[in-house]
């Protein structure tokens, strides 16, 4: 009797253990990026009703769900790769915790369920997430090792979120806000090469072998280049968006932004998770704040 009690606890506990890992595959830390798609409801001021919060806010998780599936797909065809690596073998699968074979299973249901109410929800919205896993299982099995297409990459999966946001709502985005998202993407994606290269040092084609074609120098000029445009772009676009002009008081926010994340990239060698940075850095993390209820107030005030 003992003993049967003793079994069925412990099957309880690896069964919570297993849907814990199954969780944690997901990755949800990795769900702030898709935060952006709020951005159409931001700049939308006037859309901002119950129906247009909850849409997003579906979309969103639906989104972040089908992100998920990717990072399945690559914990477990780098299952054995990851079980060398000193951070990556605790990941659920490389560590035991989830059955290869289930985390697979698991990733296809969840994401034929998700594409399904992606498409149910909105069809356009539904062929974005499709584009949006193709783009990203591409990215893991190919254009990672492609200089320079790699970080257009990661751009361009940004640029993927903004308008599945405004697709949700019905709502157009001017050209220089996509524009503006591509280049801060760029900004980020930047960054976090620059930082893996500092890290690695001498040891880049071990770990990824695309960090071999790359250089301090030559990520520092990419964002110098990438920083001036963004900065530029930002500025057109509160002047030409056909909204209120009083948005340019928000370059200052933007711009002190970019100075700190790159003060933290040069001085503090950080920037390789740009969204531990959000959370971690206060001065980041106030910025992106002021920089919202700034973007609301001014929609309020004068629109």
């Amino acid at each position: 009797m003992f003993s049967s009690r003793q079994n069925t606890i412990s099957s309880a506990e690896g069964s919570a253990g297993t849907i814990s890992g199954l969780f944690k595959l997901l990755r949800p830390k990795q769900w702030t990026k898709n935060l952006l798609l709020f951005a159409a409801l931001l700049f939308s001021f006037e859309e901002i009703r119950t129906e247009t919060i909850v849409a997003t806010g579906v979309g969103f998780l639906l989104f972040s769900l089908v992100a998920g599936c990717v990072y399945i797909l690559n914990d477990y065809v780098d299952r054995e790769r990851d079980r060398q690596h000193p951070t990556k073998q605790f990941r659920p699968i490389a560590s035991g915790q989830v059955n290869p074979a289930h985390a697979l299973l698991f990733g296809i249901a969840l994401l034929v369920i998700s594409l399904a109410a992606a498409f149910i929800m909105n069809p356009l919205f539904g062929v974005l997430c499709v584009v949006y896993f193709l783009l990203n299982v591409s990215y893991s099995f190919v254009l990672k090792h492609i200089v320079i297409l790699d970080m257009m990459t990661i751009a361009a999966g940004f640029v993927l979120r903004a308008i599945a946001g405004g697709v949700l709502i019905h709502v157009p985005f001017t050209p220089w806000f996509l524009i503006c998202t591509m280049l801060l993407s760029l900004f980020l994606a930047i960054g976090k090469r620059r930082n893996e290269l500092t890290l690695l040092e001498g040891n880049t084609g071990s770990h990824r072998k695309v960090l071999d074609n790359y250089s301090i120098t030559l990520l520092d000029q990419f964002n110098t280049i990438v920083t001036t445009a963004t900065i530029i772009s930002y500025s057109l676009f509160t002047f030409t968006s056909d909204r209120t002009i009083h948005l340019m008081w928000t370059i200052p926010l933007v711009i002190y932004g970019m100075f700190r994340y790159l003060y933290l990239i040069h001085m503090k060698n950080q920037g390789g998770s740009p969204d531990r940075v959000l959370f971690e850095d206060k001065p980041i993390l106030i910025t992106v704040i002021l920089y919202v209820v700034s973007v609301i107030t001014i929609f309020a005030i004068f629109e």
